[in-house]
């Protein structure tokens, strides 16, 4: 299986790249001989290969129709980036199965036997170790890093903490002023809308704007209702005229055939 990998065309590579990692290909979880894999059905896997995304790509088969990729899908499954597989209806994790006859259709199933490139992972799982190492050798650091990390700590909780302060006194003289002078006084109005962290401390404080309502009164449902009426008037008149004219374009051609 790897060495039919191995042997696929760049362009056909590039086309398992893609799809493997594409937010288009709707994957799902499976058993295959008692490992959890990834498995897709082939309808899916066609429409990614239709989306606009995988048309900017360069260096992979031109697709501009279905038809072209069912061809494209039929040759990565040749090279064996995922095999064409049966699943079983029971339990609430499918288990598959891989069929003996592998060819390429929209309604089957098919599990990934590629994993596509491991870089990200692998640099996660390094940065991961890294900071656990970091961590247990803290007691090891020079003193003045030591006293750095703890005093960026206590910046970022204390920064913290004034914000849960903050948030806690404006709520409550907002109640006040509610109650003694509606609609409200809201210190730092803008605190937690999306702006930048000095905007959201300007102004200072601003009244509570109230939310408008638009109430519908009976005179407007009558002028409404009378704006229709009128329409319907005019398009009936409209009508009428075309009529009126359409017969007397019609008499004028009896007396000229007379």
């Amino acid at each position: 299986m790897e060495t039919q990998q191995k042997e696929a065309p760049k362009n056909i590579l590039n086309v398992a790249k893609f799809l493997r990692s594409s937010s288009d290909l709707k994957n799902r979880q499976g058993i295959l001989n008692g490992k959890r894999v990834v498995y897709f059905k082939g309808k899916s896997a066609l429409k990614a290969l239709l989306k606009e995304s995988y048309g900017k790509l360069k260096e992979v088969p031109k697709v501009t129709s279905e038809n072209e990729a069912r061809e494209v899908l039929q040759e990565v499954l040749a090279h064996a980036f995922f095999l064409r597989v049966e699943r079983s209806e029971s339990g609430s994790r499918k288990k598959l199965e891989i069929t003996s006859y592998q060819s390429w259709a929209e309604d089957q199933y098919y599990a990934w036997f590629y994993e596509g490139s491991q870089l990200m992972t692998i640099l996660g799982g390094i940065g991961l170790i890294s900071v656990v190492f970091a961590a247990v050798l803290f007691p090891l650091w020079p003193s003045i890093l030591r006293d750095s990390v703890w005093y960026l700590s206590v910046a970022i909780l204390s920064l913290f903490g004034v914000f849960m302060v903050i948030a806690v006194v404006r709520l409550i003289l907002y109640i006040m002023t509610m109650i003694v002078i509606p609609p409200g006084i809201w210190l730092f109005p803008k605190l937690f809308e999306d702006v930048g962290f000095v905007d959201s401390f300007i102004p200072l404080w601003a009244w509570e704007v109230p939310k408008k309502k638009v109430k519908i009164t009976e005179d407007d449902e009558v002028a409404s209702g009378s704006q229709n009426v009128n329409k319907d008037l005019r398009t009936t008149v409209e009508d009428v005229d075309d009529e009126e004219k359409f017969e007397e374009s019609k008499d004028d051609d009896d007396k000229k055939v007379d």
